[in-house]
């Protein structure tokens, strides 16, 4: 089981939209989710801010980032921006 406290500082990014994303999923899904989403969710935090920030507010990648997430990682990502869209 991994410690939530640590995956909250883990979400604190310093930069205020990453960090609003980021815990209202912890918050609001994050124990609710199936197994491979919960480690998705754990590969998604390891990930830069730059790359987060095109995830998230861009729907792409900068041409600058050489990582290219796989399809379950995209949905995934499809899938937070929603809920945060929808709560919001």
């Amino acid at each position: 089981m991994v410690n939530l406290n640590k995956l909250r500082w883990q979400c604190r990014r310093g930069v205020k939209e990453l960090d609003a994303v980021l815990l209202d999923f912890l918050d609001q899904q994050y124990l609710a989710a199936n197994t491979q989403e919960q480690q998705l969710f754990i590969q998604l935090l390891a990930l830069e801010d730059d790359c987060l920030l095109a995830y998230f507010y861009a729907n792409h990648l900068p041409s600058t980032v050489s990582y290219s997430p796989d399809k379950d990682l995209e949905k995934f990502i499809e899938k937070i921006r929603t809920a945060f869209v929808a709560s919001s």
